[in-house]
């Protein structure tokens, strides 16, 4: 290990893959008295490493019955999320078609799912005014991560 930020987020991922669900709650001065360091030392590495860009959810609440869960999102789930926030009221069909094939390139649907998202989509445009649609769109595209 290079440093102490690199040995506190290894310890913390050995924590999370030992839980089924990849979710943990810790106690951040418990932490800090195994691993030999300051509590703010812990806070740094979670603000830093275990981001929601890097997949991560953190909950903290300080205090004397205080605790840090965290939470290991699919990064598939990640992907699907920034898919559908991509669709709003002014978005073409030839750009939701971009969207479903760059998630059916990278593997995240199969060409089956793609081509149903796609005529579903282009129903949705000819007959559902945007405000409309844009949740529809959304919800559509989410449940492909919920049904995994």
């Amino acid at each position: 290990m290079n440093n102490l930020a690199d040995a506190i987020e290894q310890w913390i991922l050995r924590q999370i893959s030992r839980q089924q669900d990849e979710t943990v709650v810790l106690r951040r001065n418990e932490m800090a008295e195994e691993l030999d360091c300051a509590p703010s030392q812990i806070s740094y590495v979670l603000s830093t490493r275990f981001t929601l860009d890097r997949g991560f959810i953190v909950e903290s609440r300080r205090g004397s019955g205080g605790f840090v869960r965290i939470a290991r999102i699919p990064v598939q789930t990640i992907v699907f999320q920034d898919a559908a926030s991509q669709i709003d009221e002014e978005l073409t069909l030839d750009e939701i078609k971009a969207i479903i094939t760059r998630l059916r390139n990278n593997n995240l649907m199969t060409a089956r799912e793609a081509a149903l998202i796609y005529k579903c989509c282009a129903l949705m445009h000819q007959r559902i005014g945007p405000h409309e649609r844009v949740p529809l769109l959304q919800s559509l595209l989410m449940t492909l991560v919920e049904t995994e």
